[in-house]
């Protein structure tokens, strides 16, 4: 190469490196975020107490006081994670009135995608007609939503993605032993999905989040896949898969009692007080922890209190939104109203954030 080539080729690489800095210093992160669209996936078939009950010899009235649940929806076979995400992403992004080619990431929080390569994410975007954009799974248990929701509204402030999907999707069925009495009755399926984008007005205050490891055998997988294996090699067809298991007395103290704080938090960070709230939307674990919740926040008697979990069951990550389309469908709360969102599962890991109510279908 002459001198006059290499003068040519630093020149070159000089122009792009302005033409990048020029495009870089351009992008201004939103100053507010929201959630701009919401939608949901339900599956079809609908499961009664008594269908549940025989294998846990329970009962209907029993599982009603124990958990507030009356019904659940099980997922199919041709109802996967993948197929759940794209039913309610694509109907969150029409809820929020733009196009899937303006989407810049898609999160997809779940702990039932059982793959631990490649993501679920990617696929879902691809399905949705979302090209070229980032795409990662989030694992956070029960609170995934919301540690997704938190990440999105970051990424729009921070100018790394104008438009972001969030979904919340759970498979619980496959996971869970139907003879397993502290589980069978309480895990379901579904999908929520959200778009979060900027705005002119705060939508999405900041979270209030953590962990607490030193409870993380109160839900939990209770053997590893390699342990599994060994099982196999050992035991053959008498081996037993891996489970979701869950101890459900300390899980119950723990959420009942130790989260009123981060309630507190999210909705002082906010600007806001209690009685400005016109929606609470904890995660949907079980139906005595939501009231208990309620009574400790003292929440006005004007303030909505999602209670999905008796027709939907508890769907992990896929909970909150799928709470919030309820609320919206049902008329007790409405667009443009405000929420606070509060979720708590395996880890411990917990969330919460209070948020506008968006647009729905």
């Amino acid at each position: 190469m002459t001198v006059g080539d290499r003068m040519k080729d630093s020149s070159t690489r000089s122009a792009k490196g302005k033409n990048m800095a020029a495009r870089l210093a351009s992008i201004r992160g939103a100053e507010h975020t929201a959630i701009l669209g919401l939608g949901v996936y339900r599956p079809t078939r609908v499961v009664t107490n008594d269908e549940v009950a025989g294998p846990i010899d329970s009962s209907d009235e029993w599982i009603r006081t124990r958990s507030g649940i009356k019904t659940r929806r099980f997922a199919g076979d041709d109802e996967t994670v993948k197929s759940m995400s794209v039913a309610a992403g694509r109907d969150a992004i029409e809820a929020a009135e733009i196009e899937p080619a303006e989407i810049d990431c898609v999160i997809v929080a779940t702990s039932t995608w059982l793959l631990l390569t490649p993501a679920a994410a990617p696929q879902v975007a691809t399905e949705l007609g979302i090209t070229g954009a980032a795409a990662f799974d989030v694992s956070a248990g029960c609170a995934g939503f919301c540690h997704a929701l938190a990440m999105a509204s970051d990424l729009v402030k921070g100018g790394t993605a104008r438009h972001v999907l969030v979904v919340g999707v759970e498979k619980l069925t496959d996971t869970i032993n139907p003879k397993d009495r502290g589980t069978a009755f309480l895990f379901a399926d579904g999908a929520g999905a959200v778009v979060v984008g900027p705005s002119e007005e705060p939508g999405i205050a900041p979270t209030i989040w953590g962990s607490d490891g030193t409870q993380h055998h109160a839900i939990r997988q209770d053997k590893d896949w390699i342990e599994f294996f060994r099982e196999i090699d050992e035991q053959g067809t008498d081996a037993v898969r891996p489970y979701l298991a869950m101890e459900g007395t300390a899980v119950f103290r723990w959420a009942a009692h130790s989260l009123e704080k981060v309630c507190r938090d999210a909705v002082e960070v906010a600007g806001i007080e209690m009685g400005d709230l016109d929606a609470m939307i904890p995660h949907q674990a079980n139906g005595r922890i939501i009231e208990i919740m309620a009574r400790v926040l003292k929440l006005p008697e004007s303030c909505a209190l999602a209670n999905d979990i008796e027709e939907t069951g508890n769907t992990s990550a896929a909970s909150i939104p799928l709470a919030m389309e309820q609320l919206l469908r049902n008329g007790d709360a409405k667009p443009g109203g405000t929420a606070l969102l509060i979720a708590f599962g395996a880890g411990l890991s917990y969330a919460a954030q209070v948020v506008t109510l968006p647009n729905w279908k």
